[in-house]
């Protein structure tokens, strides 16, 4: 949350000509209402649910560049699916994601103490982030274009490039 995976994500597909998709957008273009929406009104459980099957299906039909939304790699299964797949975890420390996130208005899982909130998704998801992630990028201190160049480094050299 607040790393820039639709930015950069978008910046890296251009990149390498090629097409880019966004999960959060794919769930939400399938039922025609934001994500925060769908938590409010069917619960964390269905939209979970409803992105475990778009990125099931994305990752099967679309050749490009995918960006997961941040809770997507919880799911055992999605983890298993990304195996196969060149997976860079764009990570993000405290202060970063909560200047970019802002007060989280349309962030569902940031109702409350916003920086409290998001130090425990850090806290809990990035052991998870690491195990799927083939490269880690760090985003700190940097512009969207510039990960977009250290992502196109790593994923252009193969994987050669070193991580960090």
């Amino acid at each position: 949350m607040g790393a820039g995976k639709t930015t950069v994500g978008g910046l890296v597909a251009a990149a390498l000509g090629v097409g880019f998709a966004d999960t959060d957008q794919l769930v939400e273009d399938e039922v025609g209402k934001p994500v925060a929406e769908i938590f409010v009104d069917d619960g964390e459980a269905h939209f979970r649910a409803l992105e475990r099957a778009a990125v099931a299906r994305a990752l099967e039909s679309h050749d490009g560049v995918l960006a997961l939304g941040g809770g997507a790699v919880l799911d055992p299964d999605t983890r298993e699916l990304l195996a196969a797949h060149e997976v860079v975890f764009l990570e993000v420390g405290l202060s970063d994601a909560a200047s970019r996130v802002g007060l989280g208005v349309s962030r569902p899982l940031l109702l409350g103490n916003v920086r409290g909130r998001i130090r425990q998704l850090l806290d809990e998801r990035t052991p998870i982030y690491t195990s799927v992630a083939r490269h880690t990028v760090p985003t700190d201190g940097l512009s969207a274009a510039e990960v977009a160049d250290r992502v196109l480094a790593l994923v252009q050299d193969g994987g050669h490039a070193h991580d960090r």
